[in-house]
């Protein structure tokens, strides 16, 4: 049992674990025992030398400043603190309690797959969630379905900002973000991004719900996900291509034309929102 100046909890169990730490499925003490998300970050000795991580500190500095907005699509901050234990520090975030992320949710669908109408509802509250965060410069930078939650209710928020940014011009992006599957190509090359790099990711997810799998699977190779992009886009000139990028420049990637259809299941106005997501990397 922790407490806390704001919020004392119990934890019931955990239900998952990262690179940092733990998080716990938890219950509010008092008050109306709600169920609460407790994700717990030991930071070790040989760590703290420099201090909490810069992620961590983003991760919580975004969630609080988020937190005021109230954003349906967001998850939010509900408590957070840092205590030391020994020479180590513990920080703790205690978050809303969502049930499942997107990959749980996308694990239970039956073979039949996802209807029109329950696709259309995840999309629209995932996008009003990027544009919130958009809006308001922020990058997430590592969207995909196990960062998006869904509730029973069917409610959709966009969580984990460990790798967000808040976007200012000419600020100097590091390449290496964005789980490889769901990353754009600017990414890929190392070329220069902004928010198009979320959109890119939403537009892999959107594919993902009709699909029930991966639209560009790869084994962990870049040059293999740059060929299936151009593959989908089209070969962009070389005088396009980063000078400085890890894939190089091949005449034999691929057409020099995107594709009108992607997926043959999709109707117009499906197909038009996927290409948006695709044509805005080109800008």
């Amino acid at each position: 049992r922790s407490q806390g100046t704001r919020l004392s909890y119990e934890l019931l169990a955990e239900v998952g674990e990262g690179s940092y730490g733990k998080v716990f499925k938890a219950r509010q003490v008092g008050g109306d025992r709600r169920l609460l998300a407790v994700k717990k970050f030991n930071i070790r000795d040989d760590a703290s030398d420099s201090g909490i991580p810069a992620s961590m500190i983003r991760e919580v500095a975004l969630l609080h400043k988020m937190k005021y907005f109230n954003h349906p699509n967001i998850v939010k901050l509900l408590d957070a603190s840092v205590v030391p234990v020994g020479r180590n520090m513990d920080l703790t975030l205690v978050l809303e309690y969502i049930d499942q992320d997107l990959s749980t949710y996308l694990s239970k669908v039956p073979a039949s797959g996802l209807s029109r109408d329950c696709i259309k509802e995840v999309m629209q509250q995932l996008l009003q969630g990027l544009d919130f965060l958009h809006t308001n410069m922020v990058l997430h930078r590592d969207l995909k379905p196990e960062n998006i939650l869904v509730s029973s209710r069917g409610e959709v928020k966009i969580t984990d900002f460990g790798l967000a940014r808040i976007y200012t011009f000419n600020i100097a992006l590091t390449p290496g973000v964005v789980t490889l599957w769901y990353r754009a190509p600017e990414v890929l090359l190392n070329s220069v991004y902004m928010s198009s790099v979320d959109m890119w990711s939403a537009g892999c997810i959107f594919a993902e719900l009709f699909l029930l799998s991966l639209l560009f699977w790869v084994s962990q190779s870049v040059s293999s996900l740059v060929f299936l992009s151009v593959r989908v886009l089209g070969l962009p000139s070389e005088e396009d291509w980063p000078k400085d990028s890890p894939v190089s420049y091949s005449v034999n990637w691929g057409p020099k034309v995107s594709c009108t259809q992607l997926l043959h299941n999709l109707g117009p106005e499906e197909n038009d929102l996927l290409a948006v997501s695709r044509t805005s990397q080109r800008g």
